[in-house]
């Protein structure tokens, strides 16, 4: 019957589990950057990123923008709450020395002093000032509604929804621009974006930074509804003078002239301050400069352009799980957690030249897989060695005695049952008359009689540190100096024949005890170079012994049928030996040789 092409390759269930193993690593991948990931593969993530953002941040100032800031030497000189007078003189001092546009980071909840509100409602009508208003995102039951919204135009459905609000006093409603300050962190309580449009009451609001972009610098461009804040510069990149050196006389208007200016607080006793992938109290003043300065990167054509973060990820995790489904069965498993330890490590610089292109991709993805693959593949993997192993060793313990293959393991060879040319002395034993001593016998006698001579034959050999061949039926071979070498396999194999001729003659007289006719083993040794090895096919492979003086053990076996002696040795163990002596049989011509050789036998003495 012909089977088709395809069923004879039919990959084994281990390849399919590694391929399995690829599969689940790569559709991790897939998952961690289209999947939606659950919070904490999501947090971890975040982390990482995190870590990525704060290491390249730079102290570069933003010259388009200008943070003024209430800090706390500001603060020691005019103590908090500020009149409005002193709020929209500072406000003029800006505008006056050629601020493009000046935004409160402040909340004028409650009225002040009527002249002061009213040059600042004054200014934030007919001049380039934008206030400030704060929405909630709470869901409570009693949500903050307090002062009066400014602005707001027709929802889209794209916006993040609100359920309160604080807002400047009435007396400020009729400024032409405000901007949301409100932030919303994650899970974790780390601001990383900024809802960059509110709905509340059916009407969108933006936040500060767009609303002064509308105000003052062309128009605010279009954006989702939050995005994530680049922060690509430090903290001490935004550092700025202070309100008390604006006050002040003489303060030179060239540092203020064509920039957006923030006016905020950092100050712990005033201003808020938010966890942030820059540190754990970063002023929010500094959170809306840094979303300005990303927007009028993008608007002036300089933002990192954007790269396909989640493909390149896709595509380095593919790889990663391919190369390990190749080398999981090929490496130790020490080699395949180093080649992931060095995968994640490659991964890292990778991520980090991703993170300012691509501000939505996983960065953790790929290290996800690698760790599904550390924790799932090398375990699977190593098991299926010491699998083989055991089943090796235990096919291994069959022919070659124990002692020899603990030996074996100690040693360092690489692969210690390759094909390699050694020296070797080959014994080859089989029953004289076997078919004689079997054809009368029931099957069952039969049977017990070959396996009881096997086994006085077998015993001697692995007591004596030999490596067994085969059975031949009534017979064995068994050989001496492989797989390791021996310098005494000659000795070995002659000891082996002595022990084998006292059990055979021990297992003789009992049988000849119960009736049955006596029993001869016929031997041939000989030694010489041989290639020792594990050889067969896909299908099977056996551990032997090729070579001439492997054949002629064989044909010394079947010349003992001419002689009275039970072992025939060659001249190659007999030029080896050291602790036995022979007596000479004369030359023959054997079966497959050019010329005669010597053959030989245990001496009377010996």
């Amino acid at each position: 019957m012909n089977l088709p092409a395809a069923l004879h390759v039919i990959p084994s269930p281990a390849i399919l589990f590694r391929l399995g193993i690829a599969a689940v690593a790569i559709l991790l991948t897939v998952w961690s950057q289209w999947g939606g990931q659950p919070a904490g593969s999501r947090l971890a993530d975040e982390w990482l990123r995190d870590r990525i953002v704060r290491v390249q941040a730079h102290n570069a100032p933003d010259n388009r923008i200008l943070v003024v800031d209430l800090d706390e030497s500001t603060l020691a000189v005019h103590p908090w709450p500020w009149s409005r007078e002193r709020l929209a003189e500072l406000s003029e001092r800006l505008i006056a020395a050629g601020a493009r546009g000046v935004a409160f980071d402040i909340v004028l909840l409650k009225a002040g002093d009527p002249a002061g509100d009213a040059r600042l409602a004054m200014l934030a009508q007919h001049g380039p000032l934008v206030l400030a208003q704060l929405f909630d995102y709470t869901s409570g039951n009693l949500p903050n509604r307090h002062g009066q919204l400014i602005g707001g135009r027709p929802a889209t459905g794209r916006e993040v929804p609100a359920s309160g609000y604080l807002a400047n006093h009435a007396g400020l409603a009729r400024a032409a621009y405000a901007g949301n300050i409100a932030v919303i962190p994650d899970e974790d309580g780390v601001l990383r974006r900024l809802p960059m449009n509110t709905v509340f009451d059916g009407r969108k609001y933006p936040t500060l930074t767009l609303a002064l972009l509308d105000c003052c610098s062309g128009g605010a461009p279009a954006t989702a509804a939050s995005m994530r804040v680049p922060f690509t510069r430090s903290l001490q990149a935004w550092k700025g003078p202070s309100a008390l050196d604006v006050m002040k006389d003489g303060f030179p208007p060239e540092l203020v002239a064509g920039r957006l200016v923030l006016v905020g607080s950092t100050s712990l006793s005033l201003g808020d301050h938010v966890a942030s992938p820059l540190g754990a109290l970063t002023p929010g003043l500094h959170v809306h400069a840094s979303m300005l300065s990303a927007l009028l990167d993008e608007r002036a054509g300089i933002a990192p352009r954007p790269w396909p973060g989640e493909w390149i990820a896709l595509l380095f995790g593919t790889a990663v799980a391919l190369v390990m489904a190749y080398t999981f069965p090929r490496l130790s498993a020490a080699a395949n957690v180093m080649l992931l330890g060095g995968a994640t490590l490659l991964w890292l610089p990778v991520a980090y030249t991703l993170v300012p292109h691509d501000q939505n991709f996983s960065t953790s993805g790929p290290l996800l897989a690698n760790l599904f693959l550390l924790a799932v593949g090398v375990p699977f993997h190593w098991q299926l060695t010491q699998q083989k192993s055991r089943q090796l060793l235990g096919t291994l313990r069959q022919y070659v005695a124990s002692a020899v293959v603990d030996e074996l393991l100690r040693s360092d060879l690489k692969d210690p049952l390759a094909p390699r040319q050694l020296e070797v002395t080959t014994l080859i034993a089989d029953m004289e008359g076997y078919t004689t001593q079997v054809e009368s016998l029931p099957v069952e006698d039969a049977a017990r009689l070959t396996t009881d001579f096997l086994d006085c034959l077998t015993r001697p050999v692995l007591d004596r540190h030999g490596t067994l061949d085969k059975y031949t039926g009534d017979g064995l071979v068994a050989f001496w100096g492989a797989p390791l070498p021996n310098a005494h396999h000659a000795d070995l194999a002659l000891d082996a024949a002595r022990d084998i001729l006292r059990e055979v003659a021990a297992f003789s007289a009992r049988r000849v005890k119960a009736g049955h006719p006596p029993l001869r083993v016929r031997i041939g040794i000989e030694s010489g170079v041989a290639m020792a090895g594990d050889y067969g096919t896909a299908f099977r492979s056996i551990y032997t012994a090729v070579g001439d003086s492997v054949n002629t053990a064989s044909r010394l076996e079947q010349a003992a049928r001419d002689f009275p002696y039970d072992v025939i040795i060659g001249e190659g163990t007999v030029a080896r030996a050291q602790r036995h002596r022979f007596q000479l049989l004369g030359e023959r011509l054997l079966r497959g040789k050019e010329k005669p050789i010597k053959l030989y036998s245990f001496g009377e003495n010996a």
